[in-house]
């Protein structure tokens, strides 16, 4: 256990007045713990309680100690009744407030509200709080982090590079599977996007046996996981040639990533870094074809709590990661998007990422 850690999630629970939490959630309990298990449908749960007194309830599936989790272990069986949540229930102050994690399956949520027996507004989300705290990087995080983007500026270097032995978007992806590996990398922080010409106007094309042709744009969204940290980068090629309307669609899209890159430093509304891109794409004439967020917070996951969009009003703090990558996606023509990694400073940020940006013609 994560004793800093630890004690910031105490300080919280006293401060939001929620006594008592349940963790479940795999990349919250790696990241007070260090270890990563997936459960499944079986029970894992860290009790953690304002008094200390901490439990885990694990199935026994699962071979942890209390010397890996910081706490004392009780084991259940697929065989208990409720798959444990009796166990789980007598570990509980029931007369307390309860918050669990906001991913945790439903049949244990039910079965708990059940057996406790209170009103709903007896429980609570206990993600509110990891979330926030997960939000906010360590300079050891932001050390990892960093490592796994220079990790990925190589791997799209490679990627690219095999480019001109047309490979389909399949094969790309298997390729870069190895480039990883030979990194060190785990495996994938996501599936890979390879989108070649019109398949980029899907902002979320899952690769298929398409092969590049002159003039199409090609899309390469690309992550791996390094140290248990995520890296997630965007660059858009085009192949052979590339005609004034993509170039222009293209110089636009560089032009609102480097503007919501500009916005970026503490007390600035995600909301207003936001604007920065979608209202330079939209002055353009392209505002219809920019349909998702300016970008998501990173780190142990991929995709963690937090955004760059226009509902988001929350204010950027030193310590944060999260993506900018606008887009434009163009249907049955093309598409563009570009997308580096930020970390917020005391007064501004830093890009994660080095891999150049300026519109590239390959084969």
């Amino acid at each position: 256990m994560n004793q800093e850690k630890l004690n910031r999630v105490l300080q919280e629970m006293r401060h939001r007045h929620m006594p008592q939490l349940l963790i479940s959630d795999p990349a919250t309990i790696f990241y007070l713990t260090g270890v990563w298990t997936e459960a499944g449908e079986r029970l894992l749960t860290l009790v953690l309680k304002e008094d200390g007194k901490h439990v885990a309830v694990i199935n026994k599936l699962f071979p942890l100690t209390e010397a890996q989790l910081g706490m004392p272990v009780v084991t259940v069986d697929d065989t208990d009744e409720g798959f444990g949540m009796g166990v789980l229930v007598n570990q509980l102050d029931t007369e307390k407030p309860i918050a669990v994690d906001k991913n945790w399956a439903a049949h244990f949520l039910l079965d708990l509200m059940k057996r406790v027996d209170k009103p709903v507004d007896h429980f609570a989300i206990s993600s509110t709080i990891t979330d926030d705290l997960r939000a906010i990087k360590s300079a050891e995080e932001i050390a990892k982090m960093a490592a796994a983007s220079k990790d990925n500026d190589q791997a799209i270097a490679a990627l690219a590079a095999l480019i001109p032995d047309k490979l389909t978007e399949l094969e790309m992806g298997h390729r870069l599977l190895d480039i990883y590996k030979s990194m060190g990398n785990s495996g994938f922080s996501f599936d890979p996007i390879v989108a070649y010409g019109a398949n980029g106007a899907d902002p979320h094309h899952m690769n298929d046996d398409s092969i590049v042709r002159a003039g199409d744009s090609i899309i390469l969204d690309i992550g791996g996981v390094k140290d248990g940290y995520c890296s997630d980068m965007t660059r858009t090629f085009f192949y052979q040639t590339v005609s004034d309307k993509s170039r222009d669609v293209y110089e636009t899209v560089l032009e609102a990533n480097l503007r919501a890159i500009a916005a970026v430093k503490p007390g600035v509304k995600f909301s207003e870094i936001d604007a920065a891109a979608r209202d330079y794409i939209t002055e353009k004439g392209y505002g219809d074809y920019f349909t998702h967020r300016t970008g998501h917070f990173i780190g142990i996951e991929c995709h963690e709590a937090g955004d760059v969009s226009a509902a988001n009003h929350t204010t950027v703090k030193p310590g944060m990661i999260f993506s900018i990558e606008p887009g434009i996606y163009l249907p049955g023509e093309v598409g563009v998007r570009i997308e580096d990694l930020v970390v917020a400073t005391e007064d501004g940020c830093n890009v994660l990422n080095a891999y150049p940006k300026e519109l590239t013609i390959l084969g």
